[in-house]
């Protein structure tokens, strides 16, 4: 297979643009740097077609290497026949492939192959040429005790198990059939006997059937651990009349067997062993074949729930280089407080006991406003845990009673900050400090700057993933590297505060050359310009190539160390210098003036049109950053806990998570509600992230308030049904079920769907 034609073919761009990507990919380039800067290379392809060409390239690149292994092993064997061989050639899945190896595939000693040695396959061979030969007589000729043929059945059984094994082999029947059950069979599962109690989380699906090729990838990832835990069983029928399905995938059987009058012995006998072949061989096969199938698609897009996902949480607005304040809530353990400057640098820490049981309310505000005062915090910012709301409030007291501390209260996402707190990059941060307080730090860090801190974080520890462990993690894992690179390469970085954990993101900068920048800097002080960072140790040509573009140096010796425009670029701005007469620190940022050029003048067989525009454009508004304008969501006063929320209440929240079926929105009461895809806009929603991405700010309306299951549903219509909106009493909690204390669990979104069954119908 032609690797490059068939990706250019899918993408719709020629084979040389093709061409061009991967020779750069071999050399070591990265996609953000090669989407950026070798754009006249690859003739403008994208980041997002680059990333599906990498994908790709390793795919098929592994089908090749597959393919020829098959050809070796089929060619040892000599049974390459020149038509097999090209059809081997011509398989474009992994599956096709298998299905065309799968008769030569060394297997282990079936019972076809006892047969075989048994000396029955002629007896198989002259059932199949001559119809009209009686099986029981000819099969006389064939019994051998001592090679373990007793007997006539014993014998038609060998015969048979042969021919079953040759149909359930054959490539292009297998994958017609495997077709056909895929558009029409229904997966049904039903409950383990006794598991009843056990499996409540899995009740929607204790009689659930439904189209498999039509099934969601949320459920699907559902049905299979619910399979997984023994909690229930899994089975496919062919189709809705699942008997007349087997009759009809039978009838396929023998028409590949050439049976046309079963009047006749032989034919007979065959349709026996076709309906056989399809029940025990071909529908056993495809069966696992099918599940599998719909495993991994439902796989594929749980890994692009989450990737999507993180992107949009990498890449929310930042606060800014402010003083910050960090306080991570809890009630018994104290509201643990963090002060870091502008930068990120950590000034002071301290834990306050403002909650039960100590309720030091007074000294906790003075204590925060003597931390606030005295270092210029501009930001308070608070984690969304346990004593989330609380803490809210003593912050909110601390506003009334001290109007001179003019500052900004915020509430953030905590997820993964206990993660950071442990970890050896924590601990090699903060060697001194106390566990408890590094999440503090972290929680004030991430609202100044959500990448740079987030980066320090397993992507799989921050939360907005969709049966995250269900997954196959090498490839979660692949996908979830590149979206932090791609999210980090967008921004840009400031060599100068960066972290080894965000510099080690910047393309072609290893984890030991990061170390190495921040040695350096440490030990010689800030960066003036790019070009010292070929003084670092083990920073070579190819590194500096890949990363200098997406370094910053702020304040530095020259204007364009600050822009994304490359070193290797320079020359460029100095001929657009010496052509209006200006000075660097004249012409950046004058839109007026860089409007009014031709980037068709500064074009040469170096740098072309594409890479002269992004460099004007650059020059215009230098190290612009793509992510949005900082905002803050005011949660309602008064609704602090779930008990809080009525039927019909109207409350701003933030996105927390997308899923396949809708979106989790935190409204302040430590329990995250959904927001049903049928409920996300007045107009029909095919896919949630369509409406809504995490971290956008939206207002909701409350439909259902399960408080024992700890659910609540949703809508965003703005004009919701009242039909839909479930009332009654106000909520209370159950007398014999205590208040939640620790940290709220994440709802794990296929146990959602019960409690929203009776609000979303009509």
């Amino acid at each position: 297979m032609d690797v490059i034609k068939r990706i250019a073919a899918e993408l719709s761009v020629k084979p040389q643009q093709i061409s061009a990507a991967v020779a750069l990919l071999d050399e070591g380039a990265t996609v953000p740097f090669i989407a950026r800067y070798r754009k006249e290379v690859t003739e403008g392809l994208d980041d997002t077609q680059l990333r599906h060409l990498e994908e790709r390239l390793t795919y098929l690149r592994e089908l090749n290497d597959r393919r020829n292994t098959i050809l070796d092993s089929i060619r040892s064997q000599g049974k390459l026949t020149p038509e097999l061989e090209q059809a081997i050639l011509d398989a474009d899945t992994k599956t096709l492939l298998e299905d065309l190896y799968l008769p030569y595939k060394p297997k282990r000693r079936t019972k076809a192959q006892i047969a075989r040695e048994a000396g029955l396959e002629p007896l198989a061979d002259a059932l199949l040429d001559n119809r009209d030969l009686v099986p029981e007589q000819v099969a006389q000729r064939y019994i051998d005790a001592d090679k373990g043929v007793a007997d006539v059945a014993a014998a038609l059984d060998g015969a048979r198990q042969i021919i079953m094994e040759r149909i359930s082999e054959d490539a292009e029947l297998l994958s017609e059939l495997r077709e056909r059950i895929w558009n029409k069979g229904i997966l049904q599962s039903t409950i383990v006997a006794g598991k009843e109690v056990e499996a409540a989380k899995f009740k929607d699906y204790f009689d659930y059937s439904e189209a498999i090729n039509k099934i969601p990838s949320h459920r699907a990832l559902a049905l299979f651990r619910g399979r997984n835990e023994d909690m229930l069983n899994l089975t496919l029928k062919p189709a809705e009349l699942d008997q007349e399905e087997h009759q009809l995938c039978t009838q396929f059987v023998c028409q590949r067997l050439q049976i046309t009058d079963t009047a006749k012995p032989a034919d007979s006998w065959l349709a026996d062993t076709a309906r056989f072949a399809w029940k025990i061989k071909l529908f056993t096969r495809i069966d696992m074949d099918l599940k599998l199938r719909l495993r991994e698609a439902a796989e594929q897009e749980a890994i692009r729930v989450f990737a999507s996902n993180l992107r949009d949480l990498l890449l929310a607005a930042p606060a800014g280089p402010k003083a910050t304040m960090g306080l991570d809530p809890g009630i018994r353990t104290g509201v643990k407080v963090a002060v870091v400057d502008a930068t990120g640098k950590l000034l002071a820490t301290e834990t306050v006991y403002p909650h039960q049981p100590k309720n030091q309310w007074d000294q906790s505000i003075a204590t925060l406003a003597r931390m606030i005062a005295q270092f210029g915090v501009q930001l308070v910012s608070i984690g969304n845990g346990t004593a989330s709301r609380e803490t809210d409030q003593l912050v909110a007291d601390l506003m009334k009673r001290h109007k001179e501390l003019l500052f900004q209260k915020i509430t953030v996402s905590e997820a993964g900050a206990s993660v950071y707190s442990a970890s050896e990059l924590a601990a090699k941060e903060f060697p001194d400090l106390d566990v408890s307080l590094r999440g503090a730090v972290s929680i004030a860090r991430r609202l100044q700057d959500p990448l740079a801190e987030l980066v320090k974080i397993d992507p799989k520890s921050i939360g907005v993933g969709q049966y995250q462990h269900d997954v196959n993690q090498v490839q979660l894992a692949r996908m979830l590297d590149t979206v932090v690179e791609d999210c980090v390469n967008a921004v840009g970085v400031d060599v100068n505060t960066a972290s080894v954990a965000l510099l080690k993101q910047v393309s072609g900068l290893s984890a030991s050359i990061s170390e190495n920048i921040v040695a350096f800097r440490n030990q010689n002080g800030p960066f003036a310009n790019r070009a010292q960072l070929n003084k670092v140790p083990r920073l070579g040509d190819k590194a500096f190539e890949q990363a200098a573009g997406f370094l910053r140096i702020m304040n530095g010796d020259n204007p364009l160390d600050a822009s994304a425009v490359h070193p290797e670029a320079y020359p460029v701005v100095n001929a657009i210098l010496d052509d209006t007469g200006k000075s660097i620190r004249d012409l950046i940022g004058q839109s007026q003036a860089l409007r009014s050029l031709n980037p068709a003048n500064y074009a040469n067989a170096d740098f072309g049109l594409p890479t002269v525009t992004d460099i004007l454009q650059e020059l215009e508004k230098p190290g612009r950053d793509p992510r949005p304008e900082f905002k803050s969501v005011q949660f309602k006063e008064g609704v602090e806990k779930i008990t809080d929320l009525e039927p019909g209440m109207t409350l701003e929240g933030v996105v927390t998570n997308v899923a396949a079926f809708g979106a989790f929105v935190d409204i302040g009461v430590h329990q995250d509600g959904l927001v049903h895809i049928s409920h996300l806009a007045d107009d029909f929603v095919k896919d949630p992230r369509d409406v809504v991405k995490a971290g956008d700010m939206v207002k909701v309306r409350v439909l259902e308030i399960d408080v024992a299951r700890q659910r609540i549903s949703l809508s965003m219509k703005k004009s919701v049904d009242e039909a839909d909106i479930v009332r009654g009493e106000k909520p209370q909690r159950p007398a014999n079920k205590p208040a939640l204390k620790g940290k709220p669990q994440q709802v794990v979104p296929n146990t959602m769907s019960n409690a929203f069954a009776k609000a979303l119908k009509k």
